[in-house]
C-alpha cells in the first residue's frame, strides 16, 4: 500500500471513529463471551452436582440445556457484531473510502 494513502486513511476521522467504535465493541463481546464460557467451566470444575441435577423426569441434566446456552449466546452475539458491521462499520469504511480516493 502507498504510504501517502495509508496516512490520509489514519488520519481520517471517519477511520478513526469506526477503529475506536469496533476496537470498544469488540472488547464488550469479548468480555461478554469470556464471563459465559468460563463461568460454565467453572461450573464444571466447580459445581457438578448442580449440572448433575435432572430435569424433569427423564435423563436430561441441567448442565446440558446450559451448555446449549454458551452455544447459542456465540451466535447471537456473532450476529450482534455482523449487523453492527453491515450498517454502522461498513458506512464509515465506506466515508472513508470516497474521502480518500478522491
Amino acid at each position: 500500500m502507498d504510504p501517502k494513502l495509508a496516512a490520509r486513511i489514519t488520519a481520517h476521522p471517519s477511520y478513526q471513529q469506526l477503529r475506536a467504535d469496533r476496537t470498544r465493541f469488540g472488547w464488550w463481546l469479548t468480555a461478554a463471551m469470556m464471563v459465559v464460557y468460563y463461568g460454565f467451566i467453572l461450573l464444571v470444575a466447580f459445581n457438578k452436582p448442580l449440572l448433575a441435577t435432572p430435569l424433569g423426569g427423564g435423563v436430561t441434566t441441567l448442565g446440558m440445556p446450559l451448555g446449549l446456552g454458551v452455544i447459542v449466546f456465540t451466535i447471537v452475539i456473532t450476529g450482534l457484531y455482523v449487523r453492527r458491521a453491515n450498517s454502522q462499520y461498513d458506512r464509515l469504511a465506506a466515508e472513508v473510502s470516497a474521502a480518500v480516493t478522491k
